[in-house]
């Protein structure tokens, strides 16, 4: 069946409103309430006493790689799925192109003690086929996929020191579609005692690196003037304060880091949403981010003819098999709402929600500031704290947002006001 990710007024409708336009009828079991069963949460970690809840949504609007996509999210920060759905909306004629290298972990074995650490390397060089052809045979059914092992590579870390010489050797494993933490952890400790050995070294750590720079996904867009443009601000005046603001990011590593936080706003509520190790992720990112030396954006904006091009360049590891995935029914139902099935797949919808945020808050930015949407969200918030439900929240929202007075106590006032005893004879 055909569906599309325009979903005009989807805002507006009540949450069964919602679920019934989606068409997944019956799926939404999986969230009610909190996505998670106990016993399940408690076969997860350890000491579980609970579980905690965080709203699960769809962003709307997606074009990417030609497909009309719905991309969940769950996050506790207001106006994040809003920004997005809005942002891919500007940017839905062409919409979000993609583009993924091959899912390669990076293993490390770390080797020290050694005499003479250029030696070391030279033999864990002529070794490394026969090392390769070793962990490839630990892993025969991924290997028979067209995963598995792919690369050895050992590297100089020190000549001397507390630790002697130090050399680390690489040991790079495409996951397929699979995370590959566990996997790739597995074959180094499988290796590390050999490739000691071959070394003349004691082993030190063997773990994979979350720096994941073998397993980028590149993301692009185009928003015309026209669609960029607000009510007060002409569209071709919003491009140039986007391609500025970018340049701000490129030169300065305090406002990059902000700028990327509006990218990981909404790549990381896919992550949750989808079961993914989303700290990793994180981790990788920024490192990534500082690999020139300088932190810098991930994700830079440049005027073409008639609009806006955005390039979102990032380490990306993520899995469609695996992990919370076996377990977690919310988890599952995300990925069943975006229509994916690949990590791919699913690393494209993450990054191209994150070049949406991204997009969002620099065109909030350079129209009308970051805090008018944000207080206006906050203030339904706060509306609904004082006790506010159905038509009120918006009316307590609404006065507290033209007053300026934006505080749970305000709100409170205003609740009580508009359900005191005068309201109750009225009614």
């Amino acid at each position: 069946m055909t569906r599309s990710s325009r979903l005009s007024g989807f805002y507006r409708l009540g949450i069964t409103e919602r679920r019934q336009r989606l068409g997944h009828a019956g799926s939404f079991a999986a969230i009610d309430p909190g996505g998670l069963p106990l016993d399940a949460a408690d076969g997860m970690i350890e000491n579980v006493i609970g579980t905690y809840a965080l709203p699960f949504a769809v962003a709307v609007n997606f074009v990417i790689d030609g497909a009309d996509t719905l991309v969940p999210m769950a996050i506790e920060e207001p106006s994040v799925v809003a920004a997005s759905s809005n942002a891919a909306r500007m940017a839905r004629p062409g919409g979000f192109t993609t583009s993924c290298s091959a899912p390669v972990m990076i293993g490390q074995i770390q080797i020290t003690q050694i005499a003479d650490v250029d030696a070391a390397t030279s033999a864990l060089r002529q070794a490394a086929p026969a090392l390769l052809a070793e962990a490839r045979a630990l892993v025969p059914r991924l290997a028979e996929r067209g995963g598995g092992p792919v690369a050895f590579e050992p590297r100089v870390l020190a000549r001397a020191g507390v630790d002697g010489g130090v050399v680390v050797a690489h040991l790079h494993v495409d996951c397929r579609d699979a995370m590959g933490a566990n996997l790739v952890n597995t074959l180094c400790e499988a290796l590390a005692d050999r490739v000691a050995a071959i070394a003349h070294g004691q082993p030190g750590l063997r773990i994979l690196s979350n720096l994941t720079d073998g397993r980028l996904v590149t993301v692009r867009c185009f928003a015309s003037d026209a669609n960029l443009a607000s009510d007060d601000v002409a569209g071709i005046d919003v491009r140039k304060a986007i391609a500025a603001a970018s340049r701000f990011a490129e030169l300065d590593p305090y406002r990059a880091c902000t700028h990327n936080k509006g990218i990981m706003n909404g790549l990381d509520a896919v992550l949750l949403a989808t079961g993914q190790d989303w700290r990793a992720v994180e981790a990788g990112a920024h490192a990534y981010a500082a690999r020139s030396g300088i932190y810098g954006p991930l994700a830079i904006w440049r005027e073409a003819d008639g609009g806006l091009e955005g390039e979102l360049v990032m380490p990306l590891a993520v899995g469609t098999v695996g992990g919370a995935l076996h377990v977690h029914p919310a988890a599952r139902l995300a990925l069943e709402l975006a229509d994916v099935s690949t990590a791919e797949c699913l690393a494209a919808v993450a990054a191209s929600a994150g070049l949406a945020t991204n997009l969002a808050a620099l065109r909030a930015l350079a129209t009308e500031g970051i805090q008018r949407g944000h207080m206006a969200l906050h203030a339904r918030g706060l509306a609904r704290a004082a006790g506010a439900t159905g038509e009120l929240v918006d009316r307590v929202a609404a006065e507290l947002s033209a007053c300026g007075d934006v505080k749970a106590e305000r709100a409170r006032e205003v609740f009580a006001r508009l359900t005191g005893p005068a309201r109750k004879d009225a009614l």
